[in-house]
């Protein structure tokens, strides 16, 4: 059994998950990679980007990779490709995850799959190709870890339940509700009462991504983001491979961006939802909502459907803005420091 410190390292080749109650027996190839910057990297990005700022969602995009490869080793143990695709699924996000995606024209997925081939030699000694991780995580070859009917996977699956816990929204242990999910085909199925459980997450998530609290500082951090790489402060390939913390530092240091970085981890009240969906004023931020993850299991091998889900999807794209309604005096007069 897990030791009293759970481990990020695989230091006594266990990985003990904390959310789903899994004991994993790590490869030598899982616990080589853990010690790689590209994975050891990802324990310093918020899983939840900026809303990391303003709610208890804190865990990180590591805690989540490890979250998938221990559902894959849970329900397919002996699937060695995909626990290594399951534990590599992230490395080419940004700082702050989601929250960034799309500025200096970068995407994770394309960064991740230089990431896995720039592990080339770590994945040869181990037995795999680089080559085959990347098909296996974009769905080109079947794995537990994708599926074709677009149904729940093991990687949302995570996503939901962690964030479920983080926020307070589950009704049940997550490891008690893992024990009556099953894996079909990379789809999540179970019964119907379960499935209404899941599918209560998967809505509630989708709620709080539209929420003030998390919508507020994505806005403001991605324009703070904007203004350095449009001056050319931060270039996107440095940018693609920093930290939160490294990139906290980059608008700290730039008297361009330095008194509202600071203003917004110590007041980010003082940016809210503008009244309608228009700006309220000429300085005003806008922001689209344009996807939602809101896939279903199955129930006994049947595709369910969900007014609520069905409701939210309608409302993408989702046009939103955000308005500074307070600025305090230091910052108007250039005194404000960190």
């Amino acid at each position: 059994m897990h030791g009293d410190a759970v481990d990020t390292l695989g230091i006594d080749s266990v990985w003990f998950d904390p959310l789903w109650r899994i004991e994993v027996r790590l490869t030598p190839l899982e616990r080589t990679l853990l010690t790689t910057w590209p994975v050891r990297r990802l324990a310093f990005i918020a899983h939840a980007g900026a809303a990391s700022i303003t709610t208890t969602q804190t865990y990180t995009r590591l805690e989540h990779s490890l979250g998938v490869l221990a559902l894959v080793a849970h329900f397919a143990p002996d699937d060695a490709l995909a626990r290594v695709t399951g534990l590599l699924h992230d490395v080419g996000h940004l700082p702050f995850s989601h929250t960034l995606e799309g500025l200096g024209g970068l995407d994770h997925h394309t960064l991740g799959r230089a990431a896995v081939r720039g592990l080339a030699d770590v994945l040869h000694d181990g037995g795999f190709d680089p080559e085959a991780v990347i098909s296996t995580d974009d769905g080109a070859l079947p794995s537990p870890l994708t599926n074709r009917s677009g149904g729940l996977k093991l990687d949302h699956l995570d996503s939901f339940l962690r964030s479920g816990q983080a926020h307070g929204r589950t009704t049940s242990p997550p490891a008690e509700l893992l024990g009556r999910l099953r894996l079909v085909d990379g789809t999540v199925d179970t019964d119907a009462a379960t499935a209404a459980a899941v599918v209560d997450l998967a809505v509630r998530e989708a709620r709080a991504q539209r929420s003030e609290a998390n919508i507020v500082p994505n806005v403001v951090l991605r324009s703070l983001v904007t203004r350095v790489l449009d001056a050319g402060t931060l270039t996107p390939s440095v940018f693609a491979g920093l930290t939160d913390d490294e990139l906290w530092a980059v608008l700290l240091a730039d008297p361009a961006t330095v008194d509202e970085a600071v203003e917004l981890r110590r007041n980010p009240e003082h940016w809210q939802f503008a009244d309608g969906h228009t700006p309220a004023s000429d300085d005003a931020l806008a922001h689209v909502v344009r996807r939602t993850y809101l896939d279903l299991p199955t129930v006994d091998g049947a595709v369910i459907t969900s007014e609520d889900v069905t409701d939210l999807q309608r409302g993408i794209p989702l046009d939103l803005a955000v308005q500074r309604t307070r600025v305090p005096s230091a910052l108007r007069s250039g005194t404000m420091t960190s």
